[in-house]
């Protein structure tokens, strides 16, 4: 009997190859694409991608989306809560999965795999421990091709959010900066490879930096939420606005 799983879908290049290899994966059934979207901006968590796009994404991938709305600056508990019950919903609908394109961080790992235990799930991590430069090299090899649309400027200037990944930009990544980004160092949308029936179309528009401000109290589980509230820190992201043609 196969697994019936949700697939977290961040609109990047790690979830794009995590959903390539699960969809060689006769044992495993994806009910729906899950992605969490800002609430007041209408934009996909933590990357700033237009819904348009990822519609558009979700279309040429020919798999349901499910949409999660969250505040523009979630709690934890929030955020956890609307988590919750989106998942609670795809338990009565027979889902018993959660897969995710995490590669080597383990307290995030440990944190998904705790909450869903909550409710019966159990999370499916297709690209865990692969060595990141491997994983690039697969990417690309493939015929996938991911523009960067979000950059931590603790890691990166901005030079490098707008630009489609190939080995020139792989070389040109300071050697502090995983070449995955698993670290948060950057965020990508995928536009075109083998799980789209076709590329998504798009212009670059406006780069726009942007910086939040840093909470109160911080909880080592932000990372977790993939929200704007993980993004709530005391330094900035240069973002490269997408715009749908």
């Amino acid at each position: 009997m196969k697994k019936k799983a949700l697939f977290n879908w961040s609109s990047g290049k790690d979830s794009a190859l995590a959903l390539y290899k699960t969809l060689q994966n006769p044992e495993i059934e994806i009910a729906s694409l899950l992605t969490s979207v800002n609430q007041e901006h209408q934009r996909i968590s933590m990357h700033g991608v237009r819904v348009e796009l990822l519609k558009q994404q979700a279309e040429s991938i020919g798999l349901p989306l499910e949409i999660m709305q969250i505040p523009e600056m979630p709690t934890m508990e929030v955020y956890e809560n609307v988590m919750r019950e989106t998942l609670e919903k795809q338990k009565n609908q027979g889902v018993t999965h959660s897969i995710f394109g995490d590669i080597f961080l383990e307290d995030l790992r440990k944190y998904r795999e705790d909450k869903l235990a909550e409710i019966g799930f159990e999370g499916i991590f297709p690209l865990w421990k692969i060595p990141t430069h491997d994983l690039i090299q697969e990417f690309i090899s493939l015929g996938f091709k991911t523009i960067v649309v979000c950059v931590n400027e603790r890691f990166l200037d901005k030079s490098f959010v707008g630009r489609v990944i190939d080995q020139s930009f792989i070389n040109e990544l300071p050697e502090n900066v995983d070449v995955c980004g698993e670290n948060g160092e950057f965020h990508t949308f995928t536009f075109d490879g083998p799980i789209f029936s076709k590329p998504i179309n798009f212009e670059i528009g406006e780069v726009v930096y942007r910086k939040y401000e840093k909470p109160e109290k911080e909880d080592s589980s932000d990372t977790a939420c993939d929200t704007s509230a993980s993004d709530a820190f005391d330094f900035g992201f240069w973002y490269c606005d997408l715009v749908e043609k």
